[in-house]
């Protein structure tokens, strides 16, 4: 047994000999620097999973309190409605994680309570509580934590006879359909993630590879995923409008603004990809569509049809610009930045995403972006779902919120 001044002179002669301490210090400290870098990466991830699961109960509690006004759901079938409408929207984010999944599943709750006035006129409110375990990564084990908690929670109210809504929309696509729209992008497509690469004699096949989403095949899901959304929102067609319009080197046939999203969903999935790019004219028929004057003096064609519809006089105008490349046709950029200037000066509320783009195509859609917020840079097929998830949740919000 070593006595306590054995001990002490073993730590002070330790403490003299300059000679090891630089190893001791550094054998030390790696794995503290090890452990903070984790811990670094993990409240990142853990700051965007965070921000995923709120946008996704609001969206699940807004798509709630509208199906039982409406009386599409009973206040019993509501529960399911909303518990799978959260991990409907977070199935993107998840994929291939069956034990988040699973988890987020068993952590997701949807309470609907249904009042009366005293005129008979019911209201419900529902509140959806959501959680799950984020596994964290092998550095911030080092500490002795092995998963981060997630939760969220979202509150919606709305009235049978008495709900009024805050807004109405009308939303114009300008969507790039290039020839590098045909160009593959490293998210695997989850419906088919293998193809057929060489077949034998008898025709089965002998060998595959990995079926990745082309950047059209992405554009077609993710302005599915916004239409469910905004449909969940007005399941009556009485406040949303949609339009769309294509480019490559020139503006292709567009989609005139019509209620729903039954439309643009049609336009989109039959977009093929091919030539040049030019956004300008596309843009220009986006901004001329949410501004054209109506024979009513004072209010365009768009304000009309939604005060005649629903009774808004001030619908929200917003325009979702996508492209992936930049233009090469001369003065596109400065052609597409003045219809840009137009419809702010209009109060067109400008959504742009920039998929995999370039430097110069980046920096054009930046500058047409009503704020920085309203400017996404995806990088993969899943970056891509994620923005129009986040647009159609923040659209939503604005028109949804019901209240007595």
């Amino acid at each position: 047994m070593i006595a306590g001044s054995d001990l002490l002179r073993a730590l002070k002669q330790l403490l003299r000999d300059r000679a090891g301490n630089f190893g001791i210090l550094t054998a030390i400290s790696i794995p503290v620097l090890a452990a903070a870098s984790g811990i670094a990466i993990d409240v990142t991830n853990m700051s965007l999973s965070h921000s995923q699961l709120q946008e996704a109960t609001d969206a699940a509690a807004l798509a709630t309190a509208t199906a039982l006004a409406d009386g599409s759901v009973t206040t019993t079938t509501a529960k399911d409605f909303g518990n799978n409408f959260v991990l409907g929207q977070m199935s993107n984010y998840l994929s291939g994680d069956t034990t988040t999944a699973n988890a987020l599943k068993s952590g997701t709750n949807t309470v609907v309570t249904k009042t009366t006035d005293s005129s008979g006129n019911s209201g419900y409110s529902v509140v959806i509580n959501a959680s799950y375990s984020m596994p964290v990564n092998s550095m911030t084990r080092l500490l002795g934590q092995s998963s981060m908690n997630i939760s969220t929670s979202s509150t919606s109210i709305s009235g049978k006879t008495s709900e009024t809504q805050k807004n109405a929309l009308s939303m114009y696509f300008v969507l790039d359909r290039s020839g590098s729209m045909d160009e593959a992008t490293d998210t695997v497509n989850a419906e088919q993630p293998t193809v057929c690469t060489k077949t034998r004699q008898d025709g089965t096949c002998k060998t595959t590879a990995t079926n990745y989403y082309t950047k059209m095949e992405s554009l077609k899901i993710a302005t599915s995923n916004l239409s469910s959304q905004l449909n969940s929102a007005d399941p009556n067609m009485m406040y949303v409008r949609t339009g769309a319009v294509s480019y490559n080197s020139a503006a292709q046939s567009a989609s005139s603004l019509t209620w729903g999203t039954s439309g643009i969903k049609s336009y989109v999935n039959n977009l093929t990809s091919s030539g040049s790019t030019n956004s300008a004219p596309a843009f220009k028929i986006a901004v001329d569509a949410l501004t054209k004057p109506s024979t009513t003096a004072g209010l365009t064609d768009e304000q009309q049809q939604h005060k005649t519809k629903s009774g808004v006089t001030n619908p929200t105008m917003y325009i979702v610009f996508m492209t992936d490349g930049d233009n090469n046709v001369a003065n596109a950029d400065t052609d597409t930045k003045t219809q840009c200037d137009k419809a702010r000066s209009n109060g067109i509320h400008v959504y742009t995403i920039a998929f995999m783009a370039p430097a110069n195509g980046q920096a054009l859609l930046k500058y047409c972006a009503t704020s920085p917020s309203d400017y996404f840079t995806p990088q993969s097929a899943a970056d891509l779902f994620k923005a129009f998830t986040t647009i159609a949740t923040e659209t939503s919000k604005q028109m949804t919120l019901l209240t007595k």
